[in-house]
């Protein structure tokens, strides 16, 4: 079996090839790949059998690389490479999706190279799925179902959230998707990154430039990555907004 792998990290990268050459059966692929573009050119062309995934990466990260690995035919088996206090392990073990705990350990890993298998969009799904309940940190990704299937947008490029009837649009610096999650579960679990401006939105605290009033004496709030359009922020929301832009 062929083997990539993907770690932006040149001793962690150096210490999996090791493991793996150590078991019988698997072979490693050169070169390995730096990050998540890499990644998918290098299995393209050298087509592993599995890939060993690193999750935090510059660029497109663990999870986006499997999401596009998901929309090809024949795509390789899937092994996630995370550390404790960087993604919700829970998610993992509740997903069935292959991961290692680093520093990987040769038992592990050897056990986790005989179950691998590609991820599902479901299974990817899931691993975006609110972790609250199990006591896990906050989610680095959002699912949305689209045309294309499972999209996961980054959470620091999300610029913002409005609930409209039913669902909640999420904007974010590639463009727009709808969420089938209430806006107050989203403001429970991100609280620390996004403030409520009115009783329907939520918007990035670090993207905040500028609130305005109108001559109607409506107040406006300017985001980076909107260029000139403009959220409008509701009277009870004003004096939460003006605090946070001075502590900012």
């Amino acid at each position: 079996m062929n083997v990539l792998i993907v770690d932006d990290e040149p001793l962690a990268r150096e210490r999996l090839s090791r493991l793996v050459s150590e078991l019988e059966g698997y072979r490693v692929l050169e070169p390995s790949a730096g990050n998540g573009e890499e990644a998918l050119a290098l299995i393209d062309s050298l087509k592993p059998d599995i890939v060993l995934l690193d999750i935090r990466m510059p660029g497109l990260d663990g999870l986006q690389v499997a999401a596009r690995l998901c929309e090809k035919e024949a795509p390789p088996a899937v092994i996630f490479c995370t550390a404790h206090d960087e993604f919700a392990l829970e998610a993992f073990r509740t997903s069935a999706v292959g991961y290692l705990v680093k520093p990987v350990r040769l038992e592990d890993l050897k056990e986790a190279l005989k179950k691998a298998q590609r991820p599902t969009r479901v299974q990817l799904a899931a691993l975006t799925r609110p972790v609250a309940a199990t006591g896990a940190a906050p989610r680095s990704h959002i699912g949305a179902r689209t045309r294309k299937g499972i999209e996961l947008v980054p959470l620091d490029q999300v610029i913002f959230f409005i609930a409209d009837h039913k669902y909640v649009t999420l904007r974010h610096e590639g463009g727009e998707v709808l969420l089938d999650e209430p806006l107050k579960a989203l403001e429970d679990e991100f609280g620390e990154r996004f403030v409520r401006i009115h009783r329907n939105a939520l918007v990035a605290r670090d993207r905040i430039e500028r609130l305005q009033r109108t001559p109607l004496g409506h107040f406006q709030l300017y985001l980076r990555g909107l260029g000139n359009d403009a959220l409008t922020v509701s009277r009870r929301h004003v004096a939460g907004v003006r605090k946070l832009m001075h502590n900012l």
